[in-house]
């Protein structure tokens, strides 16, 4: 039985760019970097097992199984190529996407993305996943943004509402305390990182309070870094006409090849 996961596609471009929300949020987060695009592209924009309209997809709360979700969605829909965008575990999501089906990810744009190294923030996580009402996701919020950031009310009201549905909460506390277990996540090897030949960008706020922007060192060749000075955990609300450039500049990057094997002695 096929189980469905939900999306929203806007746009009608030739090159489709999937958004990959982070732990605890929808789809809806990436609103004003989809109107940033213009249309140019064809976005779909998911809510992730476990989550908002997804809340009831079965075996959900680990990454794995968010991947195999979205890409069986984009097998049945016909897809066969995408750029994927994924923000911290939309990042991790992204990222074993490529590693399970490369010929389908074009490219990986990875907002501070989750599974790149052990440090995570695992007291605010979990606070975050038992907020319930508007000002409890407001204060996580404010505290996952840089200082000079605010956090938009739209954002705010959309997160009380999905977590108005009942069992949302509950699940959410649940992935949480999975997640952050020890206060440490799991992470994606870098061995496996260097396999990936399509275009990466790795993308870290200064101010991250949830996970470290040194995550992003040490990533295999070929990875392309780009540090975002006084800007938080939040980039896809935070400094969303960045993320939409940065978007749109790796749909046009080339795939990379990948180095030759060493000569054997003989």
């Amino acid at each position: 039985m096929n189980y469905p996961i939900h999306a929203a596609l806007r746009g009608s471009g030739k090159n489709v760019v999937v958004l990959l929300h982070g732990f605890g949020g929808i789809g809806g987060v990436w609103e004003d970097v989809v109107g940033h695009l213009d249309g140019a592209f064809t976005t779909i924009a998911y809510d992730l097992p476990g989550h908002g309209l997804s809340l009831d997809y079965p075996k959900a709360g680990s990454a794995k199984v968010a991947a195999t979700a979205v890409l069986a969605d984009l097998a049945a829909r016909g897809i066969g190529r995408a750029h994927f965008v994924g923000h911290s575990m939309g990042g991790a999501v992204a990222t074993l996407a490529a590693l399970f089906d490369p010929e389908r990810v074009a490219s990986l744009t990875l907002l501070a993305p989750g599974g790149y190294g052990p440090e995570i923030n695992g007291p605010l996580l979990r606070r975050y996943a038992a907020a319930s009402c508007a000002e409890e996701i407001r204060a996580c919020l404010v505290k996952m943004s840089s200082p000079d950031s605010t956090v938009p009310e739209a954002a705010v009201r959309d997160l009380a509402e999905m977590r108005s549905r009942p069992g949302q909460t509950e699940k959410l506390i649940a992935f949480a305390a999975a997640m952050t277990a020890d206060d440490k996540q799991g992470v994606i090897p870098r061995e496996s990182l260097a396999t990936l030949t399509m275009p990466v960008m790795v993308v870290w706020g200064t101010d991250d309070a949830v996970l470290p922007y040194s995550h992003a060192d040490a990533l295999p060749a070929g990875f392309l870094i780009h540090h975002v000075l006084e800007v938080g955990h939040m980039l896809p609300e935070e400094t969303p006409a960045l993320v939409a450039d940065i978007v749109s500049r790796m749909t046009r990057r080339r795939q990379r090849r990948q180095p030759a094997p060493a000569a054997c002695d003989n």
